[in-house]
């Protein structure tokens, strides 16, 4: 027994041996099947819905996902959520991605407009009597509207801007990240999964809204919001793979009825309906491994874009309440490391354009747009150059839009311009109301509408015609003929009819009043110098004619024919003709009047503008100085310079300064409150100036001042205003002004 006993503790050693052997040998034994475990890690599919400004929560939620180590591997997105999921997808981080957001301009997302900078001269010279253009078109077949209120010209750029990183993706597969953007067909409302192409234009279609903006062609199916088919693509994120979903759902709720009270409620009911219903036929596909990440973002609308810093915690906060279920899909600091080293290989390196291909309707030739492009193969290529030609040619009007893309070859990056002719062209209407009341019986009104017909040939030639009804009545068409297929040389020829009333006064007293008409007919040679400068040198014959005078005579009642030589030089870069915030106007014009030419008079004469502006946040500082003069000669009446009136030395009557010779001098203040949809604001001004029969008489002492109060808001028309003005003479006079621009003075 002894024996045995001994036996069994002399082999107890032995056996320890060999479990401590194998304790320490099982690591290495099984790290083959270690190393294995992050690829049999469960595939997760990222799905972020639609919502409008509210999918800045998606990025909060993104924020957390990286806190937590939890790697996506597949994103799928609709409408706003799409643009996110393909920023993420393409390697962007999520601390990038929301200082774009904040520094977006969001308010040009949904304008067309590139801005007044980009226009041609001669349509500035047109915006401040026509400013309104609602993208009404004119054919025989009737009046047209565009397919959306923006055609998502300025959105185009952003996103190309934003997409940057994978400009030569066309298989969104090869995103660090697999991607898929859902969008709606608009023909049969069936849902279109976009996983290749452009990425611009993916994000592009899927948020196009219906009725804001126009659908997106591709394929020859026309695009638009995803939500309309499928808001919350869980479908799309299985069928990629994924076997376990973070849905992230900012679907708006059902209102109740107490809450449909207003027309806007009940439309906003309607759209709800329709994503509602094909939101929660997605939610219903979430399994209990799922997680469904719902922000609570109530009291936060569609178009609450300066939001950004609260919509994003709000999104992080909603994450971080499933930390539990999120915190088993985490992976470790090695491998965490490895999948953000993956996604940040995706950026793009740009390298030189080997070609630049052009793809546009027949009405132009391809010449008028290679011309206006200086990308040139060979180089690399220049983003904020090469859109700067493409917001000029989208200034000309032609175009529904114009962008551009990069494609892949085997000699390198091809860009590609496509430039889409605007379906509810080539003619469209324009309109534009001027009023002005003094409450002293001096009131001025004024509607007009304009038709303007481009492409007429393939230079680019155009035909505009204007009416004004009102107090000034006016009528000009025009034929302008480009030269070459560039900016450079034109030729204008028109006829014009306008009317005007003039009040001639003595020592503050109204003495007369004048009615004169002008007809004429001009023939000019120009040329564009860059985008905001244009030479002009132009003949006019016509012959003034006086209809009615009321008081002493001071007109002659025959005919006054007009024959001059004008030379004009322009720079405008305006911001905008009636409420600039930055640029300038400079612009001089020398006229000769001789019997030679046809006319009655012989004299020489001079116009000259110059004015700046410039904001600080959002305090606007304008300066002005104006000058017109007779050098020599006669000019009569008809001819006369005249002040007085809003923002013409504003505390006299329209009219009340007249003479040969006058000096304008002015500066205005205004701060801006509210918006941004509809600012108003709130300066002052001080003007002085006045007029002589000749500068000779001219003197400070005998220069009448005007200070001035106005307050107003801007509206489609230009801004409305309401100002009271003292002058140095203790005369008061209030103002209703509706329209008012400054380069009026020169024009």
């Amino acid at each position: 027994m002894t024996n045995t006993a001994t036996r069994a503790d002399r082999d107890l050693p032995d056996r320890r041996y060999y479990l401590v052997l194998l304790f320490i040998l099982a690591p290495l034994l099984w790290a083959p099947v270690l190393a294995s475990e992050p690829s049999e890690r469960p595939k997760v599919g990222l799905v972020l819905s639609g919502g409008g400004a509210k999918g800045m929560a998606h990025v909060g939620v993104l924020r957390v996902l990286e806190e937590m180590r939890v790697p996506v591997d597949v994103v799928v997105g609709t409408s706003a959520g799409s643009a996110v999921a393909a920023l993420y997808a393409s390697g962007m981080s999520v601390s990038e991605i929301e200082q774009r957001f904040l520094e977006l301009d969001w308010l040009s997302s949904f304008r067309d407009d590139p801005g007044r900078a980009f226009k041609p001269v001669r349509r500035k010279q047109d915006d401040w009597r026509l400013p309104l253009v609602p993208g009404l078109g004119v054919s025989r077949q009737g009046v047209h509207l565009g397919g959306g209120l923006v055609t998502g010209q300025n959105l185009g750029f952003i996103l190309n801007e934003l997409t940057r990183n994978a400009a030569l993706v066309e298989n969104f597969d090869q995103l660090p990240i697999p991607f898929r953007a859902v969008a709606t067909d608009l023909e049969t409302g069936e849902e279109v999964v976009i996983g290749d192409g452009n990425l611009a234009e993916a994000i592009r279609a899927s948020m196009s809204i219906p009725g804001v903006y126009a659908p997106v062609e591709r394929d020859g199916r026309l695009l638009v919001d995803g939500g309309v088919a499928n808001n919350l693509p869980v479908s799309v994120a299985r069928e990629m793979g994924a076997d376990v979903v973070i849905a992230v759902d900012i679907t708006d709720p059902m209102m109740s009825a107490d809450q449909l009270r207003e027309a806007f409620s009940v439309v906003g009911q309607l759209t709800t309906l329709i994503t509602r219903r094909n939101t929660d036929a997605q939610l219903a596909m979430l399994t209990e491994q799922d997680v469904l990440v719902h922000p609570d973002l109530e009291g936060f609308g569609s178009a609450d874009f300066y939001d950004a810093p609260v919509l994003f915690e709000l999104g992080a906060t909603a994450a971080r309440e499933h930390a539990v279920a999120l915190n088993r899909l985490s992976v470790s600091e090695e491998q965490w490391v490895a999948y953000q080293s993956r996604r940040a290989a995706g950026s793009w390196v740009p390298g030189p354009v080997v070609r630049v291909e052009i793809a546009q309707g027949e009405r132009l030739a391809t010449d008028f747009l290679r011309e206006r492009i200086r990308q040139q193969p060979g180089e690399v290529l220049d983003v904020p150059e090469l859109e700067a030609d493409l917001k000029r040619i989208y200034g000309l009007g032609y175009y529904e839009s114009v962008g551009w893309s990069l494609a892949p070859t085997e000699e390198g990056p091809l860009l590609v311009i496509r430039a889409r002719e605007k379906s509810w062209g080539p003619n469209y209407l324009s309109f534009g109301l001027n009023y002005e009341d003094n409450f002293e019986g001096n009131t001025r009104f004024n509607l007009a509408t304009g038709l303007r017909m481009t492409e007429l040939n393939r230079l680019g030639a155009e035909w505009l015609t204007g009416v004004q009804l009102g107090t000034q009545p006016w009528v000009r068409s025009q034929w302008y003929q480009p030269l070459t297929y560039g900016y450079d040389r034109f030729a204008v020829v028109g006829v014009e009819y306008r009317r005007d009333d003039y009040s001639i006064y003595d020592q503050g007293r109204r003495i007369s009043e004048v009615d004169v008409t002008f007809r004429q007919v001009d023939l000019a040679l120009g040329m564009e110098l860059g985008g905001n400068g244009e030479v002009r040198l132009a003949y006019v014959r016509g012959y003034a004619s006086v209809d009615d005078e009321v008081g002493v005579p001071v007109a002659p009642a025959d005919n006054v024919h007009q024959g001059h030589v004008s030379l004009q030089l322009v720079h405008d870069s305006l911001s905008d003709a009636f409420f600039p915030k930055s640029g300038a106007f400079a612009g001089i014009r020398g006229r000769i009047e001789r019997e030679d030419l046809g006319s009655d008079r012989h004299f020489d004469g001079v116009t000259a503008m110059l004015l700046g502006t410039g904001t600080w946040e959002r305090f606007n500082l304008t300066g002005l100085l104006y000058t017109r003069q007779i050098f020599s000669g006669e000019a009569g009446i008809e001819n006369a310079a005249r002040l007085g009136g809003f923002r013409q030395l504003s505390a006299y009557a329209p009219g009340e300064i007249t003479g040969n010779d006058a000096v304008l001098a002015s500066v205005y203040g205004r701060q801006e409150f509210g918006g941004p949809v509809m600012p108003w604001f709130a300066g002052a001004g001080f003007e002085t100036g006045n007029a002589w029969d000749s500068m000779r008489d001219a003197s400070w002492s005998d220069t009448v001042r005007s200070w001035s109060a106005f307050a107003g808001v801007d509206t489609l028309l230009g801004p409305v205003q309401l100002a009271a003005a003292y002058n140095n003479e203790d005369n008061w006079t209030a103002y209703l002004n509706i329209g008012f621009s400054f380069t009026q003075l020169f024009y």
